[in-house]
Protein backbone atom coordinates (compact mmCIF):
# COMPACT_ATOMS: atom_id res chain seq x y z
CA UNK A 1 0.00 0.00 0.00
CA UNK A 2 1.24 3.89 -0.86
CA UNK A 3 1.35 5.37 2.26
CA UNK A 4 1.62 8.88 0.63
CA UNK A 5 1.18 10.83 -3.02
CA UNK A 6 3.06 13.69 -3.36
CA UNK A 7 2.57 16.37 -5.41
CA UNK A 8 3.46 20.14 -6.02
CA UNK A 9 1.58 22.99 -4.15
CA UNK A 10 -1.04 25.34 -6.09
CA UNK A 11 -2.14 21.79 -8.01
CA UNK A 12 -3.16 22.51 -11.51
CA UNK A 13 -5.99 20.01 -13.63
CA UNK A 14 -2.90 17.50 -14.39
CA UNK A 15 -1.46 17.23 -10.70
CA UNK A 16 -4.94 17.19 -9.57
CA UNK A 17 -6.50 14.50 -11.78
CA UNK A 18 -3.74 12.42 -11.63
CA UNK A 19 -4.10 11.96 -8.18
CA UNK A 20 -7.95 11.90 -8.53
CA UNK A 21 -7.05 8.85 -11.21
CA UNK A 22 -4.50 7.12 -8.82
CA UNK A 23 -6.87 7.18 -6.00
CA UNK A 24 -10.18 5.91 -7.75
CA UNK A 25 -8.49 2.84 -9.62
CA UNK A 26 -5.80 1.81 -7.43
CA UNK A 27 -6.64 0.08 -4.79
CA UNK A 28 -2.99 0.15 -3.40
CA UNK A 29 -3.44 4.38 -3.47
CA UNK A 30 -7.22 4.86 -2.07
CA UNK A 31 -5.78 5.10 1.53
CA UNK A 32 -3.13 7.51 0.45
CA UNK A 33 -2.40 10.70 2.12
CA UNK A 34 -1.84 13.15 -0.63
CA UNK A 35 1.12 16.20 0.89
CA UNK A 36 2.55 18.76 -0.99
CA UNK A 37 5.63 20.21 -1.76
CA UNK A 38 6.96 23.00 -4.24
CA UNK A 39 7.09 21.96 -7.52
CA UNK A 40 9.70 20.21 -8.76
CA UNK A 41 11.26 19.48 -6.01
CA UNK A 42 10.34 15.52 -3.46
CA UNK A 43 9.15 14.86 -0.15
CA UNK A 44 12.22 15.53 2.36
CA UNK A 45 14.12 15.78 -1.17
CA UNK A 46 14.76 12.00 -1.48
CA UNK A 47 14.82 10.70 -5.09
CA UNK A 48 11.28 10.24 -6.64
CA UNK A 49 10.60 6.77 -7.08
CA UNK A 50 12.80 5.47 -4.42
CA UNK A 51 10.45 4.82 -1.63
CA UNK A 52 7.37 2.58 -2.60
CA UNK A 53 5.45 3.88 -0.08
CA UNK A 54 5.74 7.32 -1.63
CA UNK A 55 4.29 8.11 -5.02
CA UNK A 56 5.48 11.26 -6.93
CA UNK A 57 2.95 13.15 -9.45
CA UNK A 58 3.71 15.95 -11.81
CA UNK A 59 6.76 16.78 -9.44
CA UNK A 60 10.32 15.33 -8.65
CA UNK A 61 11.06 13.91 -12.39
CA UNK A 62 9.72 10.36 -11.24
CA UNK A 63 7.60 8.34 -13.29
CA UNK A 64 4.46 10.03 -12.99
CA UNK A 65 6.04 13.45 -14.13
CA UNK A 66 7.10 14.55 -17.47
CA UNK A 67 9.40 17.79 -17.15
CA UNK A 68 11.70 16.13 -18.11
CA UNK A 69 10.55 14.80 -21.46
CA UNK A 70 9.49 16.90 -24.71
CA UNK A 71 7.03 14.29 -25.14
CA UNK A 72 3.05 15.05 -25.61
CA UNK A 73 2.29 13.74 -22.32
CA UNK A 74 1.63 14.84 -18.83
CA UNK A 75 1.19 13.46 -15.02
CA UNK A 76 -2.38 12.07 -15.96
CA UNK A 77 -1.82 10.59 -19.43
CA UNK A 78 1.45 8.76 -17.70
CA UNK A 79 -0.76 7.24 -14.81
CA UNK A 80 -3.62 6.56 -16.99
CA UNK A 81 -1.32 5.02 -19.16
CA UNK A 82 0.38 2.63 -15.89
CA UNK A 83 -3.14 2.06 -14.96
CA UNK A 84 -4.11 0.23 -18.15
CA UNK A 85 -0.99 -1.44 -18.16
CA UNK A 86 -1.55 -3.14 -15.05
CA UNK A 87 -5.35 -3.90 -16.04
CA UNK A 88 -6.61 -1.44 -13.25
CA UNK A 89 -9.54 0.23 -16.08
CA UNK A 90 -12.30 -2.06 -17.48
CA UNK A 91 -13.33 -1.37 -20.77
CA UNK A 92 -16.69 0.59 -19.85
CA UNK A 93 -14.72 3.02 -18.31
CA UNK A 94 -11.72 3.72 -20.91
CA UNK A 95 -13.25 5.02 -23.21
CA UNK A 96 -14.83 8.29 -20.92
CA UNK A 97 -10.94 8.39 -19.21
CA UNK A 98 -9.62 8.66 -23.12
CA UNK A 99 -11.83 11.47 -23.58
CA UNK A 100 -11.04 13.40 -20.16
CA UNK A 101 -7.07 13.04 -20.49
CA UNK A 102 -6.97 14.01 -23.44
CA UNK A 103 -8.89 16.85 -22.53
CA UNK A 104 -6.30 17.45 -19.91
CA UNK A 105 -3.20 16.98 -22.16
CA UNK A 106 -4.47 19.91 -24.49
CA UNK A 107 -5.10 22.23 -21.53
CA UNK A 108 -1.11 21.01 -19.78
CA UNK A 109 0.25 21.70 -23.40
CA UNK A 110 -1.73 25.39 -23.54
CA UNK A 111 -3.30 23.60 -26.75
CA UNK A 112 -6.39 25.55 -25.73
CA UNK A 113 -4.63 28.25 -27.28
CA UNK A 114 -5.78 26.83 -30.66
CA UNK A 115 -9.22 26.46 -29.79
CA UNK A 116 -12.01 28.44 -31.47
CA UNK A 117 -11.88 32.04 -29.98
CA UNK A 118 -9.60 31.07 -27.37
CA UNK A 119 -10.11 34.22 -25.40
CA UNK A 120 -14.06 33.67 -25.59
CA UNK A 121 -16.19 34.14 -21.95
CA UNK A 122 -17.22 30.01 -22.57
CA UNK A 123 -14.32 29.04 -21.81
CA UNK A 124 -14.46 30.83 -18.02
CA UNK A 125 -16.69 28.35 -17.43
CA UNK A 126 -14.24 25.18 -18.08
CA UNK A 127 -13.00 23.24 -15.07
CA UNK A 128 -9.66 23.97 -15.08
CA UNK A 129 -10.73 27.32 -15.27
CA UNK A 130 -12.40 27.10 -12.15
CA UNK A 131 -9.65 25.60 -10.37
CA UNK A 132 -7.27 28.20 -11.19
CA UNK A 133 -9.72 30.90 -9.88
CA UNK A 134 -10.38 28.76 -6.33
CA UNK A 135 -6.52 29.07 -6.89
CA UNK A 136 -5.88 32.79 -7.14
CA UNK A 137 -8.82 33.83 -5.11
CA UNK A 138 -7.28 31.70 -1.74
CA UNK A 139 -11.00 30.49 -1.30
CA UNK A 140 -9.76 27.04 -0.78
CA UNK A 141 -6.69 25.86 0.76
CA UNK A 142 -4.70 22.60 -1.46
CA UNK A 143 -6.13 20.19 0.07
CA UNK A 144 -9.31 21.43 0.24
CA UNK A 145 -8.94 21.84 -3.67
CA UNK A 146 -8.07 18.75 -4.17
CA UNK A 147 -11.20 17.06 -2.25
CA UNK A 148 -13.39 19.66 -4.30
CA UNK A 149 -11.69 18.66 -7.88
CA UNK A 150 -12.21 14.94 -6.99
CA UNK A 151 -15.76 15.45 -6.91
CA UNK A 152 -15.96 17.40 -10.13
CA UNK A 153 -14.00 15.09 -12.22
CA UNK A 154 -16.25 12.47 -11.01
CA UNK A 155 -19.09 14.16 -12.43
CA UNK A 156 -17.11 14.97 -15.28
CA UNK A 157 -16.33 11.27 -15.84
CA UNK A 158 -19.82 10.55 -15.40
CA UNK A 159 -21.20 12.91 -18.32
CA UNK A 160 -18.47 11.99 -20.85
CA UNK A 161 -19.66 8.12 -20.47
CA UNK A 162 -23.24 9.57 -21.04
CA UNK A 163 -22.27 11.27 -23.93
CA UNK A 164 -20.51 8.13 -25.52
CA UNK A 165 -23.56 6.60 -24.77
CA UNK A 166 -25.79 8.95 -26.16
CA UNK A 167 -23.50 9.26 -29.64
CA UNK A 168 -24.10 5.54 -29.72
CA UNK A 169 -27.70 5.74 -29.84
CA UNK A 170 -27.58 8.39 -32.06
CA UNK A 171 -25.52 6.28 -34.58
CA UNK A 172 -27.89 3.49 -34.26
CA UNK A 173 -30.89 5.85 -34.62
CA UNK A 174 -33.91 6.10 -37.37
CA UNK A 175 -33.20 9.45 -40.21
CA UNK A 176 -35.57 11.08 -41.63
CA UNK A 177 -36.65 13.98 -43.33
CA UNK A 178 -39.12 16.83 -42.31
CA UNK A 179 -40.36 20.36 -43.58
CA UNK A 180 -37.83 21.50 -40.93
CA UNK A 181 -34.90 19.29 -42.23
CA UNK A 182 -33.01 16.03 -41.57
CA UNK A 183 -34.09 14.75 -38.15
CA UNK A 184 -33.52 11.48 -36.45
CA UNK A 185 -35.87 9.27 -33.99
CA UNK A 186 -34.70 6.36 -31.40
CA UNK A 187 -36.24 4.43 -28.60
CA UNK A 188 -33.71 5.15 -25.84
CA UNK A 189 -33.82 6.48 -21.92
CA UNK A 190 -30.58 8.59 -22.71
CA UNK A 191 -31.57 12.31 -22.44
CA UNK A 192 -28.58 13.53 -23.44
CA UNK A 193 -29.37 12.36 -27.14
CA UNK A 194 -32.24 15.36 -27.36
CA UNK A 195 -28.98 18.46 -27.37
CA UNK A 196 -26.17 15.93 -28.45
CA UNK A 197 -27.79 15.12 -31.62
CA UNK A 198 -28.98 19.14 -32.45
CA UNK A 199 -25.11 19.89 -32.02
CA UNK A 200 -24.06 17.12 -34.34
CA UNK A 201 -26.52 18.37 -37.20
CA UNK A 202 -29.93 16.84 -36.80
CA UNK A 203 -32.61 19.78 -37.02
CA UNK A 204 -35.33 17.67 -35.21
CA UNK A 205 -34.49 14.75 -32.53
CA UNK A 206 -37.02 12.39 -31.44
CA UNK A 207 -37.21 10.03 -28.52
CA UNK A 208 -39.88 7.92 -26.69
CA UNK A 209 -38.75 6.09 -23.70
CA UNK A 210 -38.95 2.16 -24.17
CA UNK A 211 -40.26 1.75 -20.71
CA UNK A 212 -42.77 4.59 -19.69
CA UNK A 213 -43.46 5.26 -23.29
CA UNK A 214 -43.38 9.20 -22.58
CA UNK A 215 -42.00 11.05 -25.94
CA UNK A 216 -39.78 14.09 -26.41
CA UNK A 217 -39.06 15.84 -29.60
CA UNK A 218 -36.92 19.16 -30.12
CA UNK A 219 -35.93 21.21 -32.51
CA UNK A 220 -32.45 23.33 -33.14
CA UNK A 221 -33.25 26.56 -30.86
CA UNK A 222 -33.49 28.85 -34.64
CA UNK A 223 -36.09 31.42 -34.48
CA UNK A 224 -37.24 30.40 -37.86
CA UNK A 225 -37.99 26.82 -36.67
CA UNK A 226 -41.41 26.57 -35.11
CA UNK A 227 -43.24 23.03 -33.76
CA UNK A 228 -46.73 24.06 -33.54
CA UNK A 229 -48.28 21.98 -36.63
CA UNK A 230 -46.17 19.30 -35.47
CA UNK A 231 -48.03 20.10 -32.08
CA UNK A 232 -50.93 19.78 -33.49
CA UNK A 233 -50.78 16.52 -35.55
CA UNK A 234 -49.58 14.51 -32.80
CA UNK A 235 -52.16 15.81 -30.45
CA UNK A 236 -55.12 14.65 -33.31
CA UNK A 237 -53.80 11.59 -33.38
CA UNK A 238 -53.06 10.71 -29.99
CA UNK A 239 -55.85 12.74 -28.17
CA UNK A 240 -55.94 10.41 -25.02
CA UNK A 241 -52.22 11.83 -24.70
CA UNK A 242 -51.17 14.67 -22.49
CA UNK A 243 -48.75 17.22 -24.69
CA UNK A 244 -47.26 19.98 -23.73
CA UNK A 245 -46.21 22.51 -26.62
CA UNK A 246 -43.62 24.81 -25.04
CA UNK A 247 -43.85 28.88 -25.52
CA UNK A 248 -40.52 28.69 -27.66
CA UNK A 249 -42.12 26.45 -30.26
CA UNK A 250 -39.07 24.11 -30.40
CA UNK A 251 -40.04 21.62 -27.80
CA UNK A 252 -43.21 18.77 -27.58
CA UNK A 253 -43.32 17.23 -24.43
CA UNK A 254 -45.31 13.99 -23.12
CA UNK A 255 -43.81 13.42 -20.20
CA UNK A 256 -40.12 14.14 -18.86
CA UNK A 257 -38.12 13.49 -15.97
CA UNK A 258 -39.48 17.04 -14.93
CA UNK A 259 -42.89 15.84 -14.88
CA UNK A 260 -44.07 11.86 -14.92
CA UNK A 261 -47.28 12.75 -14.24
CA UNK A 262 -48.68 12.30 -17.26
CA UNK A 263 -50.35 10.30 -20.24
CA UNK A 264 -48.31 8.38 -22.43
CA UNK A 265 -48.20 8.38 -25.87
CA UNK A 266 -49.46 4.89 -27.47
CA UNK A 267 -47.88 6.01 -30.35
CA UNK A 268 -44.85 3.68 -31.28
CA UNK A 269 -41.59 5.41 -32.78
CA UNK A 270 -42.60 4.62 -36.43
CA UNK A 271 -45.97 6.22 -36.04
CA UNK A 272 -44.78 8.97 -34.71
CA UNK A 273 -41.63 9.25 -37.23
CA UNK A 274 -44.74 8.78 -40.20
CA UNK A 275 -46.64 11.64 -38.63
CA UNK A 276 -43.20 14.43 -38.45
CA UNK A 277 -42.31 13.25 -42.10
CA UNK A 278 -45.59 13.56 -43.72
CA UNK A 279 -46.41 17.20 -42.14
CA UNK A 280 -45.72 19.86 -45.83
Amino acid sequence: MVKYLVTHIFPDIDAITACWLLKRNDSDFDKAQIKFVPAGTTLDKQKADIDPEVIHVDTGLGRFDHHQTDERTCASKLVLEYLKQEKKIGKKKEAGLNKLIELVTQIDHFENFFWEKPADDRYDLCLHQLFDYLKMSGRLNDRELVSQGFLLLDALLFGLREKIKAEEEIKEGREFKTKWGKAVGMETKVSRVLKLGQKMGYVLVLTKDPEKGFVVIKCQPKKELNLEEAYKALSQADKQADWFFHKSKHIILNGSRHNQDVKPSRLSLNELIDILRNIN
